[in-house]
């Protein structure tokens, strides 16, 4: 295996830790007798326990050791895959290469295992490639992942050139993308001693816009927007600012998942990390998708002074947006900076009415999204009419539409108001009541 793995040249960089490099250096002790047996079976083991956490963690089965070669292709960033991505596959020289690489991925594909069991008395590789998973509810967030990897897991196996792997491959890279950004639709954003890195979101809320009751003016200007900005036409940054609890990150949350099948990925950015915005747009500028960099429940205090990173990206610093990056907002203010009258006190100079320099200051941030979506809270009228089509969606019955309404009244005056959060938290209350009964 050691043999193989020293062959590679565009996928040779796993890093150190990767299970395949590490199982290399142990056939490369053991063929040349630099062993013994105890410690040697150990090390394996390390390497066996950690292919079952990385298929327990993605839903892997039947193939742990194909699914995870298959997985080490489409997650390796490298210049011959990121190329593909963009471009698709070309008739460079690059390719004499990448041929060279899969030769080695499909003789990994079919490596015996036999020699090292018998002679260390083990059969565990025996069972990683025929292994039935026990189902597990977390493997639910990672289906898409599962059903990719395990996908072109077969296709690879049943491959028998170089060049199959290559077009099976390279299609992927075109199709799906390469890395984490091809696997999974949104992300968070982690602060490392080497930079900054992209950790997946797998449990994102299955909702759609048609979901959100109401609200049929601000769903369509959000379609509107966002459908142009996946397409690569001309659009704008988002802000979605309201009362609370009226679906304004639930409308976000419903695009991604309406547009993530066109290229669209979501990368949720925190207030204290505004200083890394930069950073997050140079690592996402040259892929091949469509990035919302999305901020929920953007506000400042008087105090902080974090909005002035977020304005330089936004618009006005030298570096322009790039094309593939949009900023996306949720708030509960208009405007989002907080605004005391002590902000007003340059208004009165000379006897002319100035605007406050300092009010403009304020202010210059929410001008700057210019898609701005209000939702404002619902009428009563309205609120009703949640009400009934939440409980019709979770199929609620047994109550009266009439009697849903007087106890859906009740909940809202001890549950903060008339909202479409009040309306969820009153139905689950409802369904929750209808099970223990």
């Amino acid at each position: 295996m050691y043999r193989l793995t020293s062959r590679l040249l565009l996928y040779g960089d796993l890093g150190e830790d990767s299970i395949l490099l590490a199982l290399a250096r142990v056939f490369e002790d053991w063929e040349r007798g630099n062993w013994e047996k105890p410690a040697l079976v150990r090390r394996v083991y390390d390497q066996v326990k950690r292919l079952l956490d990385l298929a327990t963690l993605y839903g892997f089965d039947r193939n742990l050791w194909h699914d995870y070669l298959t997985f080490v292709l489409i997650t390796n960033e490298n210049s011959f895959s990121l190329t593909c991505e963009r471009a698709g596959a070309s008739d460079g020289s690059v390719n004499r290469f990448a041929l060279a690489d899969f030769e080695v991925f499909k003789a990994l594909f079919d490596f015996d295992f036999g020699p090292i069991e018998a002679a260390l008395g083990i059969d565990c590789f025996s069972v990683l490639t025929h292994y039935r998973a026990i189902p597990k509810r977390a493997q639910l967030y990672y289906r898409g992942v599962s059903g990719a990897v395990r996908a072109l897991s077969d296709a690879i196996d049943r491959a028998g050139a170089p060049e199959e792997i290559f077009d099976l491959v390279t299609a992927h890279y075109r199709d799906r993308g390469v890395g984490m950004f091809g696997l999974n639709r949104a992300f968070r954003v982690r602060e490392t001693a080497e930079g900054i890195d992209f950790s997946a979101i797998n449990n994102v809320d299955a909702v759609t816009l048609d979901d959100l009751i109401g609200y049929e003016g601000q769903k369509a200007e959000l379609r509107e927007n966002t459908g142009a900005f996946v397409d690569g036409r001309g659009c704008n940054n988002m802000l979605l600012y309201g009362d609370a609890g009226t679906g304004k990150s639930t409308s976000v949350k419903a695009l991604l998942n309406e547009y993530a099948g066109q290229g669209l990925r979501m990368i949720e950015l925190y207030k204290h990390q505004f200083h890394l915005l930069s950073e997050v747009i140079a690592k996402v500028k040259s892929r091949n998708y469509r990035f919302m960099i999305f901020i929920d429940d953007l506000s400042f205090e008087e105090n902080e002074v974090e909005y002035k990173f977020l304005k330089a990206v936004i618009e006005g610093g030298v570096e322009t947006r790039p094309d593939n990056v949009l900023i996306c907002a949720t708030s509960n203010r208009r405007h989002l900076i907080r605004e005391t009258w002590n902000d007003r006190r340059d208004m009165e100079h000379n006897g002319d009415v100035h605007r406050s320099d300092t009010v403009e200051e304020k202010l210059s941030l929410a001008a700057r999204f210019g898609c701005a979506v209000n939702f404002s809270t619902p009428d009563r009228r309205q609120y009703h009419e949640i009400v009934k089509g939440i409980a019709r969606r979770q199929g609620l019955s047994g109550v009266d539409e009439e009697q849903l309404v007087q106890l859906a009244n009740r909940w809202e005056l001890r549950h903060g108001g008339v909202s479409g959060r009040t309306a969820q938290q009153f139905i689950n209350y409802i369904s929750g009541k209808s099970e223990r009964e």
